[in-house]
């Protein structure tokens, strides 16, 4: 399995980008999955639906399957901050690639995605887990980079660039158990 993760700050366009990665690389028959951290309380499901009637009696975990899709859901008790090494190992085997957002600060190789507009800093000049910068303005980059610049609008080059330099992203799950 290969990891990446997208780092940049509310609003960069990783959403937008993983969802547009998602298909370029099943194009390639890949089978991609995401990791993603959430800041705020949420809910997949809603209240009167029986998985949530079920989390909502109190149950630690709710499983719901069909033939289609499988969803596992976990209540703790206290507040829990699981790291992404730990959401990875729960990942399902047979997996080609995982895109991984929200953990700005996970020590997963990483590519920034930076928008001049946004007027926010960037993260690569001090994070040594970015090897690529996917940007809309690579002119306006305020700091010069060896690292790879990469176009954000163009998800397929990135795709391509990810498939290109896959070795780098091997995943060793014992390195960070």
């Amino acid at each position: 399995m290969k990891v990446v993760a997208f780092a940049g700050f509310s609003g960069s366009g990783k959403t937008t980008l993983v969802e547009q990665l998602i298909p370029a690389m099943k194009l390639r028959g890949l089978r991609v999955s995401v990791v993603k951290h959430a800041h705020h309380k949420f809910d997949i499901d809603h209240p009167g639906k029986d998985t949530w009637r079920h989390r909502e009696a109190g149950a630690f975990e709710v499983v719901a399957a069909s033939r289609h899709r499988l969803v596992l859901m976990r209540e703790f008790e206290q507040p829990v901050e699981l790291g992404v090494h730990h959401l990875l190992a729960e990942l399902y085997d047979g997996i080609d690639w995982v895109f991984v957002e929200g953990f700005k600060d996970c020590d997963l190789l990483k590519i920034e995605i930076w928008r001049a507009e946004s007027a926010k800093s960037t993260l690569y000049p001090n994070d040594p887990f970015i090897v690529a910068i996917a940007t809309d303005s690579a002119d306006r980059l305020p700091e010069a980079t060896l690292r790879p610049v990469l176009d954000l609008n163009q998800p397929d080059e990135v795709a391509a660039w990810l498939i290109e330099n896959g070795q780098r992203f091997d995943y060793n799950p014992e390195a960070h158990g």
